[in-house]
C-alpha cells in the first residue's frame, strides 16, 4: 500500500483528479490517498493558499499528485507551485513531449524530454520596486554551481538510464556571460562523465526556432528555469497541446507529479476537460514508486483511446466528443 498526497487543485482540478484516481485504482495499484487542498480552494477554507497541513502531508508521504493551481497574474499571492518546489528543494522539472497517434498535431513521432532547473534563475522571487512611485521594478536571477550541477547530473543520468543518445544544453551565455556562462560550463563538466552520450549546446532563441522547424533533432534538453518553462510549453504545442502534457518535480527525497496546464475556471464543473495530462502524470508517478507494469498498462490504454478517437474530449475532437468522466471510463475499459 502506497501513501500519496493528492492535491486536486482549482477549477477543473477536482474533476480530472477524480478521473485519474479511478484510472490508477483500476490498474490494481493500492494507494492510500491523503487528500488536501491548496490554491484558491485552500484560501476559501483556511485563508492560506498553502496551509501547513499540506506541507506536513507531503513531508510524510514524500510523493504527491497535484492538479492545476491558480496563480493570480500581476498581484495577489505568489505561485503555490513555486513555493512547493522551494519548500521541498525539487530541483529538476521533467517535461516529456510525446506524439500520440490519433491526436491532431503539427508533427508525428516526437519523443523528447525537457529537463529544467527548478529552483533558481529568475524564479527565485527576489524582486522589488525602486522609488516611492513604484515605476521601476528590479529582480535578481541567481545561478549557482550546485544548482547547475545537480540538474545537469539528473539530465545526463536520465538520458543514460532511458537509453537516450543526445543531450542539448540550452543557454544564453553569449549575452548573460556570468549566470548562463556558469550553467553552460558546469553542464559541460558533467557531460564529460558520459562519453557515450552525444552532447551539444545551443542558444535559447535558436533552440525555440529549431524546435518549430525540426523538433526531431532533439532528444533530451537541459536548461535553466525560465527557458525550460517556456520551451516545454512550446514543445507541447507541437504534439497537441497542454492537455497531454504531464510534469514531474524531482528532489532528493520528495517528488510532486502534476498536470502542467492551467485551472481553466471557465469550464470548471462542466465535465469537458481533458484528463490525460494528470493521468500521464500519474503514470510517471507510478514508475517513480516502482509500479512500472501498471504504469505501462495505463499509458497503453491512454494511447489506445487517443488512437481510436471515439471517446475523447472536445479539445481533441470537434464533433461527437465525450466528457471528462466518460473518457476516463474508456481508458479504464482498455485496461
Amino acid at each position: 500500500m502506497h501513501k500519496i498526497t493528492l492535491i486536486a487543485g482549482d477549477g477543473i482540478g477536482p474533476s480530472i483528479a477524480e478521473v485519474t484516481v479511478r484510472v490508477i485504482e483500476a490498474s490494481g495499484v493500492k494507494i492510500e490517498w491523503d487528500r488536501v487542498d491548496a490554491g484558491l480552494t485552500a484560501i476559501d477554507k483556511y485563508k492560506d493558499p498553502l496551509p501547513p497541513h499540506v506541507i506536513e502531508s507531503i513531508k510524510k508521504t514524500k510523493i504527491a499528485l497535484k492538479g492545476p493551481l491558480t496563480t493570480p497574474v500581476g498581484s495577489g499571492f505568489r505561485s503555490v507551485n513555486v513555493a512547493l518546489r522551494k519548500e521541498f528543494d525539487l530541483y529538476a522539472n521533467v517535461r516529456p513531449t510525446k506524439s500520440f497517434e490519433g491526436v491532431p498535431s503539427r508533427y508525428s513521432d516526437i519523443d523528447l524530454v525537457i529537463i529544467r532547473e527548478n529552483t533558481e534563475g529568475l524564479y527565485t522571487g527576489i524582486e522589488h520596486f525602486i522609488g516611492a512611485n513604484e515605476d521601476i521594478a528590479e529582480m535578481v536571477g541567481i545561478v549557482t554551481r550546485t544548482g547547475s550541477q545537480r540538474v545537469a547530473e539528473y539530465a545526463f543520468e536520465f538520458a543514460w538510464k532511458q537509453g537516450r543518445k543526445k543531450v542539448t544544453i540550452v543557454h544564453k551565455a553569449n549575452i548573460l556571460k556570468y549566470t548562463q556562462g556558469l550553467f553552460l560550463k558546469v553542464a559541460h563538466e558533467v557531460a564529460a562523465r558520459y562519453p557515450e552520450i552525444d552532447v551539444n549546446d545551443r542558444i535559447i532563441d535558436n533552440t525555440a526556432m529549431q524546435l518549430v522547424i525540426n523538433p526531431h533533432q532533439y532528444d533530451v534538453i537541459v536548461t535553466t528555469n525560465l527557458f525550460g518553462d517556456i520551451l516545454s510549453d512550446l514543445a507541447s504545442g507541437l504534439v497537441g497541446g497542454l492537455g497531454l502534457a504531464p510534469g514531474a518535480n524531482i528532489g532528493f527525497e520528495t517528488a510532486i507529479f502534476e498536470a502542467v496546464h492551467g485551472s481553466a475556471p471557465d469550464i470548471a464543473g462542466k465535465n469537458i476537460a481533458n484528463p490525460c495530462a494528470l493521468i500521464l502524470a500519474g503514470v510517471a508517478m507510478l514508475r517513480h514508486i516502482g509500479e512500472v507494469e501498471a504504469a505501462g498498462r495505463i499509458e497503453t490504454a491512454v494511447s489506445a483511446v487517443l488512437k481510436e478517437g471515439k471517446a475523447v474530449t472536445a479539445d481533441l475532437k470537434k464533433q461527437g466528443a465525450v466528457g471528462t468522466s466518460e473518457m476516463g471510463e474508456a481508458i479504464i475499459a482498455k485496461l
